[in-house]
């Protein structure tokens, strides 16, 4: 998909799909807007369309109801949710249905276009896979995720623990190993690629030896994080949601890490690093790359403990 999928925006408030047409239209994406549930059936029966983002509150045909409709009628579409605040049992009832992330409102251009290229993966992914693919896959570890299924396939709710365990196992959830879970746990496979592809501790892909989770938060996005964020792929030369040749990084993306008097910030592995600049960045990842990434002079850090939690804070300029 060079020029990208078509997308249909659907929400009650023009000005939200007004910036999210602004937003991916400028880098290749072709948009069309609904005000409402109604006019998106209309409009996906004469239109050939591969991702549909809905607002969950709507009149007359709510997102919910929507979502339904379409995976009733238009099974091969993927569906993203953009949400204020939405209810856990909301939520739960979306995932089970079947959609692939959701966009917090307000959101940030940074954070519609993570998942909107989730998305894009999502469609990528949805091509038929080879059989050959077991083949990757020794038989003892099959062994052992046949008898994490087996072990959980009658218990309530077990689909979460069993990607968990297999994750484990295996290092990601390649399609191969979603299905064979859907298959022994008797749930329909897009309801478990939904749940892979909705949280964000599973991957689909092989991760490095240390994980940079970077923040697009409102709070780090006024602040710069996407000249950070930049400077971060240029170096490693990755991209969101892919890993280091060697194996030492992945460069993943989240919404908010909670730390927004400390933005703009990322975390790797279990390490917080604050103020972060295009500069002392690079110093951040010296610290657990095994070969220095860039020579060039970087501001000093220090390691303090805020609440009981480690952090690692920048201490460029700071008077001694």
């Amino acid at each position: 998909m060079a020029e990208g999928p078509n997308i249909l925006i659907v929400d009650d408030e023009a000005v939200v799909i007004k910036s999210a047409e602004r937003i991916l239209k400028g880098v290749g994406y072709s948009i069309d807007g609904a005000l409402g549930g109604r006019e998106a059936i209309m409009k996906i029966e004469h239109n050939d369309y591969d991702l549909v983002f809905t607002d969950l509150k709507m009149p007359e045909v709510d997102g919910i109801t929507l979502i339904r409709w379409i995976k009733n009628s238009k099974p091969s579409l993927g569906i993203v949710i953009i949400t204020g605040y939405p209810s856990q049992e909301t939520m739960k009832d979306a995932l089970e249905i079947g959609i692939i992330d959701y966009v917090p409102k307000p959101f940030t251009p940074a954070v519609l276009l993570d998942v909107t290229k989730r998305a894009e993966q999502w469609v990528v992914d949805k091509k038929p896979e080879k059989d050959t693919v077991a083949e990757a896959f020794p038989p003892s570890m099959l062994a052992e995720i046949d008898r994490i299924i087996y072990s959980y396939k009658d218990k309530p709710g077990s689909s979460i623990p069993v990607l968990q365990r297999c994750q484990e196992i295996v290092g990601y959830l390649p399609p191969f190993v979603q299905k064979r879970i859907a298959r022994g746990l008797h749930i329909p496979p897009a309801e478990i690629h939904s749940i892979v592809s909705f949280y964000s501790f599973f991957t689909m892909k092989p991760r490095g030896d240390h994980t940079i989770n970077v923040c697009l938060g409102t709070a780090c996005y006024v602040k710069g994080i996407d000249s950070v964020l930049n400077k971060i792929k240029n170096v490693l030369k990755i991209d969101v949601g892919e890993t280091t040749e060697d194996r030492v990084f992945s460069l993943e993306a989240v919404r908010c890490l909670g730390c927004c008097a400390l933005a703009p910030v990322m975390i790797i592995d279990h390490d917080t690093h604050s103020s972060l600049t295009p500069k002392n960045v690079i110093g951040a990842l010296n610290k657990y790359s095994p070969f220095p990434l860039e020579t060039e002079s970087l501001p000093a850090e220090e390691t303090v403990t805020m609440g009981g939690v480690e952090e690692i804070i920048s201490v460029e300029g700071k008077e001694g």
